[in-house]
């Protein structure tokens, strides 16, 4: 009898589980038991009470034996900071992939892009149909939450190296895709979508496919009784 790792979904910032909806689909329909997490830093009421830390809590709760983790843009960072020796492989889709001692504030050069508006504790996204579902036919802009700002500054702290796959999105305007060239060089191995920033929404059944593809071997396993 062969296993696969479970999948957990890691949404990025403003979103929630339900982001993952189509690929899911996708991916159970293939027979893999799927996992979700809807991350406190971009809660609909009290994003602000929680940051990073808060975040890789929750991933890291949500880990219960062999586990693939596949993360979108900021969602990189806290799975990285919650991987356990449980985590297989992490698939960054368009993430920040990033080091120990890095933020997220950091990694995108200390200056805030011209499309985030800053509110007391927390960061609205401005012109999402165009920054991160510019291929979607039906852009869910109304789905957005406020993302807490503490989470955007929290460093990761972890420097467990766990095997992973970089998906460049090359027709990405949150993340410039040299900015994504950059980070995949720190990965294990590399692929690509001719797709915007949100894939799981534009082309699932081709983010599923590379999915797939990188899964980590199946293990064999004997049943008792």
């Amino acid at each position: 009898m062969s296993e696969r790792p479970a999948l957990l979904l890691v949404h990025g910032a403003w979103h929630g589980s339900w982001c993952w909806t189509p690929l899911r689909t996708h991916l159970e329909a293939n027979g893999w038991r799927v996992g979700t997490v809807d991350l406190p830093s971009a809660a609909p009421h009290n994003a602000a009470e929680h940051g990073m830390h808060d975040d890789a809590d929750t991933i890291r709760s949500a880990i219960n034996g062999p586990t693939m983790i596949v993360a979108h843009s900021y969602g990189g960072i806290p799975a990285t900071q919650a991987a356990t020796p449980e985590v297989e492989h992490i698939v960054y889709v368009a993430a920040f992939l990033p080091e120990a001692g890095d933020s997220l504030i950091k990694m995108v050069g200390g200056t805030p892009p011209p499309w985030w508006r800053t509110e007391e504790d927390v960061i609205h996204a401005l012109n999402p149909e165009t920054v991160f579902f510019n291929d979607v036919d039906e852009p869910p802009t109304g789905m957005l939450r406020p993302q807490s700002r503490r989470a955007f500054t929290e460093q990761v702290t972890s420097t467990r190296r766990t095997p992973s796959t970089y998906v460049i999105s090359e027709k990405d305007n949150a993340i410039p895709p040299p900015a994504q060239e950059a980070m995949a060089a720190r990965a294990t191995a590399t692929e690509r979508l001719d797709a915007g920033h949100s894939p799981f929404l534009s082309c699932p059944q081709d983010l599923a496919a590379i999915i797939e593809r990188v899964s980590p071997p199946r293990r064999s396993s004997r049943a008792s009784g």
